[in-house]
């Protein structure tokens, strides 16, 4: 596995090693052991084209987040919530497709969304901890004090659920030591 720091150094871009000969290609994805978080469970989501989903964490149960597309292309963002952190409050966004193979872990305290590129995506994620709906926390995807450079044409809304309308402003989020 090919590891890049992205802007905010716990939160890297990886690529699996491919390999290709006349009848296609195998391409690895994961490995227990790259990795100091064990996953729990895994998510296969499918999306339209212009949905934005996020930002999404759970206070407490943080989650470390392994995400991969499988199919369309994706515009992925994590919010470094972990007020000790020197990127306390930044964003990082990376492109993830089904050609270009890369992932991004993103390490617990972070808050996770993404916009879809594509006619439509197919998105797998691997979560360190099981999803608690109690715990579930938004962060307003258009919150002013993070300007996440989200990559939506002028005159395109993006397609939002009713919960992530009412996400909360970053000031108000619940963050981590």
């Amino acid at each position: 596995m090919i590891k890049e720091t992205t802007a905010i150094t716990d939160v890297l871009i990886i690529t699996g090693k491919m390999f290709v000969d006349k009848r296609g290609s195998l391409m690895e994805t994961f490995e227990a052991h790259d990795f100091d978080k064990k996953f729990v469970y895994e998510y296969q989501c499918f999306s339209l084209q212009r949905v934005l989903k996020g930002l999404h964490y759970q206070a407490p149960h943080p989650q470390a987040k392994l995400v991969r597309v499988v199919h369309g292309e994706i515009f992925d963002v994590a919010v470094d919530l972990r007020y000790s952190s020197p990127t306390f409050g930044a964003w990082t966004g990376e492109i993830l497709s089904s050609v270009n193979f890369k992932q991004i872990y993103i390490p617990e305290g972070f808050a996770h969304g993404y916009y879809v590129l594509s006619d439509y995506a197919e998105v797998i994620y691997k979560n360190s901890d099981y999803y608690f709906p109690e715990c579930g926390r938004t962060i307003l995807w258009s919150d002013t004090h993070l300007k996440i450079n989200w990559p939506i044409p002028k005159g395109s809304p993006p397609i939002i659920s009713e919960k992530d309308v009412d996400g909360i402003a970053f000031g108000d989020a619940v963050v981590f030591k």
